[in-house]
């Protein structure tokens, strides 16, 4: 994976730093329902696997005013979340909708994209862990 761009806090992302682990991207909207009710999960899998597999949120679909709102709404600030309103890293994957998932393995190479369950989510993640 090789992309930059900035964190809702305005800081600099760069997806190399992620080589070496699988990784989650959670595409999201602000004014997303689905979204706002995939929080806990997608909050239980960085608890569960935080040291094995890295979760980033990518904000999409809206001003930067309201992805904070949400991340405040849902209790996400633990996670990383990406400022995409320029929908970069949405192209980047391939993503057409809100509420889709991106999973990567340790090797940067993208094994599921879409909507996933919850139990396939964390049957994905629970494999890439290991």
């Amino acid at each position: 994976m090789t992309f930059t761009t900035t964190t809702v806090d305005g800081e600099e992302f760069a997806a190399a730093d992620l080589a070496g682990k699988p990784t989650v991207f959670w595409f999201w909207a602000p004014w997303c329902p689905t979204c706002v009710s995939q929080s806990p999960q997608v909050l239980d899998l960085a608890e569960e696997h935080g040291d094995d597999v890295n979760v980033v949120g990518v904000a999409g679909l809206d001003e930067l005013a309201a992805m904070d709102d949400f991340i405040e709404m849902t209790d996400t600030g633990g996670l990383t979340h990406l400022n995409d309103e320029s929908g970069e890293v949405w192209r980047h994957f391939g993503i057409t909708a809100q509420s889709t998932f991106a999973v990567v393995d340790e090797n940067g190479v993208v094994t599921d994209t879409g909507y996933l369950e919850p139990d396939e989510l964390s049957a994905r993640v629970a494999e890439l862990a290991g």
